[in-house]
């Protein structure tokens, strides 16, 4: 009986300390618009790999798939959102419909008003822009539709989300591809997947260090998004960047969405080696 107890024990401890020793992998899902039906692409070959995902980061669209990924959509009900959505009507009088586009997004999600991202099933962040500032905000609890709304708002196309003090636009004018977000949740291990097609060389000159102005202006003669962006690329363990040239972040025709999700499967394709050497050497 002691022998048989100690087996137990022994196997026991051993898959407790497997779980303990596993290392803790983060998904960052780039902004890009339309573009994020390739990320939908890519996700099946994640799926497929076996990969187990303990943390998600999003920017922009990211954060709209990213968000969905976290309460347990998975790639096939992706596929259905993205090819059967009317894109059109959806984001139609976007300009000053917050609200319309928030409810959507609350009906996608089914989840209280307010929630720690921590405790859904999948840890998840947000990643948007106070315009007032223009620094970075990571959101980690609070409305879901309404961040997630708040992250996509392209200035000039989406009206910015209050958010307490804060007004808010979208991710992508600070953080594209928040690698260092999903380094900060405590991933040891990350894959990226990147919608960017034009990479850009990083500004060295900033009007706020040299003639002390800050703001847009400043934004746009030092692009720091650029600088972030370029470094998270290089920290990213698996970078999966779908070829997507050609296509734009308007690009929602249905045609469209369904080329680039098959593009996406292409990409992901390709990347299934390195995900399933992940998946098995952990």
């Amino acid at each position: 009986m002691r022998s048989l107890l100690s087996i137990i024990c022994w196997i026991t401890l051993s898959f407790t300390s497997f779980a303990q020793d596993r290392p803790k992998i983060g998904l960052v899902l780039g902004g890009g618009g339309a573009k994020g039906a390739a990320q939908v692409g890519v996700l099946k070959y994640i799926e497929e790999a076996g990969v187990p995902i303990d943390y998600i980061v999003g920017t922009s669209i990211g954060s709209i798939i990213g968000g969905l990924y976290s309460v347990g959509y998975r790639s096939q009900q992706l596929d259905s959102l993205f090819t059967n959505m009317d894109w059109e009507v959806f984001f139609s009088g976007s300009v000053s419909g917050i609200q319309q586009i928030s409810d959507v997004f609350a009906s996608w999600l089914n989840l209280p008003d307010s929630v720690d991202f921590d405790s859904l099933p999948i840890p998840f962040r947000c990643v948007a822009t106070d315009i007032s500032t223009t620094q970075e905000v990571v959101i980690s609890r609070g409305n879901m539709a309404k961040a997630m709304r708040a992250s996509m708002s392209i200035p000039g196309a989406f009206k910015p989300v209050r958010w307490g003090d804060m007004l808010l636009v979208d991710g992508g004018m600070h953080n594209n591809l928040p690698v260092d977000v999903a380094k900060e949740m405590g991933a040891d291990v990350i894959i990226a997947i990147d919608l960017t097609q034009n990479k850009h060389e990083d500004r060295n000159f900033s009007l706020k260090e040299t003639l002390g102005i800050g703001g847009i202006l400043d934004w746009l003669v030092s692009r720091p998004d650029w600088k972030k962006y370029n470094k998270n690329r290089k920290m990213a363990d698996i970078y999966i960047n779908p070829d997507l040239k050609g296509y734009d972040a308007t690009s929602f025709s249905p045609r469209d969405i369904k080329n680039m999700i098959f593009i996406g499967e292409e990409a992901g394709k390709k990347a299934v080696k390195e995900l399933t050497k992940l998946t098995a050497s952990h």
